[in-house]
């Protein structure tokens, strides 16, 4: 699939991204979710009650070792159909442009997402979760447990009519 496919909207700025990049990684495992199209996607995890796969690559198995103490967990993971370089955009639901980093969308210079998932279980080297809003065989980035006592902000806001900086 062209991460291009969408286009952009009127009123989207992409930056020029650099011809290498700054850093390496390694996809950990693929996310296996119901939705093929963006449009079947949920706009966020809570707004699904649909159970998913974490399926973990072989050699990081030993990595999930514990794991089924954490009711929640975040992953992170590469939106890897998604749109690069925008850093002004202009969401369906927005009145006016945004800049990117004030916005949870996938399309960005680096497309990495989270999501806190709620842990249903494990079987070998696959997790079940519910709470995912990817695309069917999203790489998977990293897994960490969620703690209510440190990441929860219950004080955090996001103010959208925010001032123009």
């Amino acid at each position: 699939m062209d991460a291009d496919e969408f286009g952009t909207r009127p009123g989207e700025v992409r930056a020029a991204l650099p011809a290498t990049f700054d850093a390496g990684l390694h996809f950990i495992g693929r996310l296996r979710t119901p939705w093929q199209a963006r449009s079947d996607c949920p706009k966020n995890g809570l707004q699904t009650d649909a159970v998913c796969t974490v399926e973990v690559d072989p050699a990081y198995v030993p990595g999930l070792r514990n794991v089924v103490g954490c009711t929640h967990l975040i992953l992170l993971y590469w939106m890897d159909r998604a749109t690069r370089g925008l850093v002004i955009q202009q969401p369906r639901h927005a009145d006016g442009p945004r800049g990117t980093f004030s916005l949870r969308s996938p399309a960005r210079p680096n497309p990495i997402a989270l999501s806190v998932v709620e842990l249903l279980g494990r079987d070998g080297d696959t997790l079940r979760v519910r709470g995912l809003d990817c695309l069917d065989g999203t790489p998977l980035l990293d897994i960490k447990p969620y703690y209510a006592s440190t990441d929860a902000r219950p004080d955090a806001r996001v103010d959208r009519t925010g001032a123009e900086a």
